[in-house]
């Protein structure tokens, strides 16, 4: 399997809020404040994906839109993968350029949150050589304002 990355485009909306949609369901529910949950409904993923497609990096397999990070200043913001691409690589080649993008805007460590209860996550951050820096709550920017999530902050020196 050939897997292409490439700048997000408009074209792309539909594509990165389903697996966004999906993926934030398969790692946040039971993990997240309720009043989180009530926010994140489908529609609100299809609203927030037009403003960060200048941010957002995608993995073509095929002809297909099989993940996407999302990468602001050093943080990580999002990393996804489509429930038919999990375990195939795609993860691993996105969280590479994720890496090189925070290290190519000049940082030298790179960090991203993780849902504390999300442990496919946080396994696979830490086979690709991340580290645990321990627990804090992430500012989850909703319409009214942040909502805290425990959430564990993760570091990589690049």
């Amino acid at each position: 399997m050939s897997v292409t990355l490439r700048p997000a485009e408009a074209g792309d909306v539909d594509a990165v809020a389903s697996i966004w949609y999906a993926g934030w369901r398969d790692g946040h529910l039971g993990n997240v404040p309720d009043e989180l949950v009530a926010v994140r409904t489908e529609k609100s993923f299809w609203d927030r994906v037009p403003d960060r497609v200048d941010d957002t990096t995608v993995a073509v397999v095929g002809d297909e839109v099989a993940g996407f990070v999302m990468v602001v200043a050093d943080e990580v913001e999002q990393v996804y993968v489509s429930g038919n691409h999990r375990g195939s690589g795609v993860a691993a080649a996105l969280i590479a350029e994720a890496e090189r993008q925070v290290k190519a805007a000049g940082y030298n460590e790179a960090w991203l949150a993780v849902a504390t209860g999300n442990a496919r996550a946080r396994r696979f951050y830490e086979r690709t050589g991340w580290h645990d820096s321990g627990p804090f709550d992430y500012p989850a920017s909703t319409e009214t304002g942040p909502i805290p999530v425990p959430c564990h902050r993760y570091t990589k020196k690049l």
